[in-house]
């Protein structure tokens, strides 16, 4: 299978993983100067990561993790989770997204009743980052080295190896997981999943601080104090890097047109456009465009 590439998906993913009928695909994410972080964003299927080079900064269900080379990380289905480089020149991993009706989830059995569907539904806490000096952390490991090996040789069989692989991941995390009910960092984390969603719809319009508030039903003040706590950024810088994001898609499929860009990313103010992008990227729109033509070349 070809591995695939990704900097910056959807807050609420429409990305297909895999196949219908194989959901299950594996992920290298680079991250560098140019595409220093994965925007917040999640999905109906679980995740299985291995650190392959540098240090980064995670963010799973609101909650900070900083992570080096060799660890690994599950994160559970519909869990918000964000990544951002750190001080290392080039962060690397390797990850296997999957959802857990391949492993039986949609079944009636006790596999699916009893585990599988509680996870879906958020109802374990369960492990997030392991380490190497985590109990669990040499048999994960050698589980997670089965999976790259089998996925990558691609032989006759292998969809039934890894089927087995991924259900003793979950084996392995259950065993330091426990039952939860829910709380309100939950509930916060419901809010904060419908303002992302309704910025990825609405990014290319006008967005105002009220309108956001209303969805969590909080005043502004509120609003703006509960983002910035949960994102470690204001709201605006948010919106403003979502948007400088999809531009970078734009100018990537082909879009030269910076004012055509600019405007169908949510920027009505093209010099305001210009310094956002270099603040970011550290170069103006027409210099990437430049060394996107180059790279081509």
């Amino acid at each position: 299978m070809k591995k695939q590439y990704f900097h910056a998906p959807e807050q609420k993913e429409e990305t297909k993983h895999g196949e219908p009928y194989f959901p299950v695909q594996k992920y290298i994410t680079r991250l560098s100067e140019e595409y220093p972080a994965v925007t917040t964003h999640w999905h109906e299927e679980a995740e299985l990561t291995l650190i392959v080079k540098g240090k980064c900064h995670y963010q799973v269900d609101l909650v900070d993790y900083e992570v080096k080379e060799g660890d690994l990380l599950f994160v559970p289905p519909l869990f918000l989770h964000a990544i951002s480089k750190g001080r290392c020149e080039e962060f690397i991993s390797e990850t296997y997204v999957f959802h857990l009706n391949f492993l039986g989830g949609n079944s009636t059995d006790i596999c699916s009743t009893r585990y599988l569907v509680p996870i879906m539904n958020q109802e374990f806490a369960m492990p997030c980052l392991i380490t190497g000096k985590h109990s669990v952390y040499a048999s994960l490991r050698k589980v997670f080295d089965q999976i790259t090996s089998l996925y990558d040789e691609n032989v006759d069989g292998y969809e039934l190896a890894l089927k087995a692989l991924l259900l003793q991941a979950i084996f392995l995390l259950l065993q330091y997981s426990k039952k939860i009910t829910k709380k309100e960092k939950e509930q916060h984390s419901e809010k904060l999943k419908s303002v992302l969603d309704y910025i990825g719809e609405h990014y290319a319009e006008p967005i105002s601080i009220a309108e956001l508030a209303e969805l969590c039903y909080f005043s502004e003040y509120h609003f703006m104090r509960f983002f910035k706590k949960h994102m470690n950024m204001t709201c605006v810088e948010y919106m403003n890097n979502f948007r400088l994001e999809k531009a970078v898609e734009l100018f990537e499929q082909g879009h030269l047109s910076i004012i055509e860009v600019s405007m169908s990313v949510g920027f009505r103010n093209l010099s305001y456009f210009h310094r956002a992008f270099k603040k970011k990227y550290g170069m103006t729109p027409l210099t990437f465009i430049n060394k996107l033509k180059n790279t081509v070349r």
